[in-house]
């Protein structure tokens, strides 16, 4: 396919209907919450041992969070792109990360998740007893009719549902209600949270990503395989050809705004600031070819980096270690549109 091509969708098309955003509509104040299990389509198996995943959700939204915890913390690059960007914390050294819908109301589920940790400790408030937590947000009220986000009872649910080495994946977690290709939110369809992991001899790399983007997802072929979904022609369009017949129209819809991709990426490499840094940014550029546009300025996308500082780079620099976690970042966005 070329850009501006269109593509005849080779999965069956998932459209999300469009929130009327009435006012008064139901709330967490307004709703008898419980906290339930949020397992997606199933896992994706990692070896990183230390680390951690759990998902909880509100089934009334429906919007979740997704946990990712290291109990023996981790050293973390953060790499924030696009106009719209929702994001608390921001540490260069963490305990969990918490990823949520709720947009900026969802950031009080990483507060829950810091509450769980404390409680964990015993109330112990030395300064090296701290829990660190970052966390970012989805806006994903385009999609359902309330208000209900993530609290902190979701984010301390999620922390106590993590299991090591299993990645949920699917509609679950921070990815429950979130979508892309939205030149018209109307042509928008779900996608979700993946993930994939990859070892290259003592090298690990999982990447994990919640997709909700005004961006369509491309595979490595070129295929348009979530996104701008044309119902009257069946087909799904790269954003590109519609952009480009709205160029001197007046009456050319609104950009859709409320969008964002969160990304966590994890290896076991040992890597000095300056590197960690840079293969986050490296591998965050790459995600452009899985997800087109992407970093617009009604997006707010978030690159997670963290290491757990186990083992040295040998026979490549960083640059070709981002070069491979790059791949697995384009899998795990293909895995987000399954």
């Amino acid at each position: 396919m070329t850009v501006g091509g269109t593509v005849t969708p080779s999965a069956e098309p998932r459209l999300a209907a469009p929130s009327a955003f009435a006012p008064d509509v139901a709330g967490n104040d307004d709703l008898p919450l419980t906290p339930q299990a949020s397992p997606g389509r199933g896992v994706v198996p990692f070896d990183l041992p230390g680390v951690y995943v759990g998902t909880a959700e509100y089934a009334e939204g429906p919007t979740g969070c997704t946990v990712v915890h290291v109990p023996a913390g981790a050293r973390t690059a953060v790499d924030a792109r696009g106009g719209a960007v929702g994001l608390s914390g921001g540490y260069d050294f963490n305990h969990a990360i918490c990823l949520a819908g709720g947009s900026v109301y969802g950031l009080a589920a990483a507060a829950g998740v810091s509450d769980e940790l404390l409680a964990r400790r015993r109330n112990q408030v030395r300064w090296d007893d701290l829990q660190i937590v970052s966390g970012a947000v989805i806006y994903d009220f385009s999609a359902r009719d309330n208000a209900v986000s993530p609290d902190a009872a979701l984010g301390r649910a999620a922390l106590r549902n993590a299991k090591e080495g299993e990645f949920p994946v699917g509609r679950c977690g921070a990815g429950r209600s979130a979508t892309a290709g939205k030149v018209e939110f109307g042509r928008a369809e779900f996608t979700g949270q993946g993930a994939a992991f990859r070892a290259y001899g003592d090298v690990k790399v999982l990447v994990a990503t919640v997709v909700n983007s005004v961006g369509v997802v491309v595979d490595r072929d070129g295929a348009i395989v979530r996104g701008n979904y044309h119902s009257a022609e069946g087909v799904r369009r790269h954003p590109a050809e519609d952009y480009a017949a709205m160029i001197g129209r007046p009456d050319a819809p609104a950009p859709v705004p409320g969008n964002t991709t969160l990304t966590v990426l994890v290896t076991n490499v040992r890597l000095p600031e300056r590197e960690l840094n840079q293969l986050g940014r490296q591998v965050h550029g790459s995600m452009q070819r899985g997800i087109q546009p992407f970093h617009t300025e009604n997006d707010g996308d978030v690159l997670f980096t963290m290491t757990t500082d186990e083992v040295d780079l040998t026979g490549v620099r960083s640059t070709g270690l981002a070069t491979l976690a790059a791949e697995v970042a384009w899998d795990a966005i293909l895995d987000a549109a399954r």
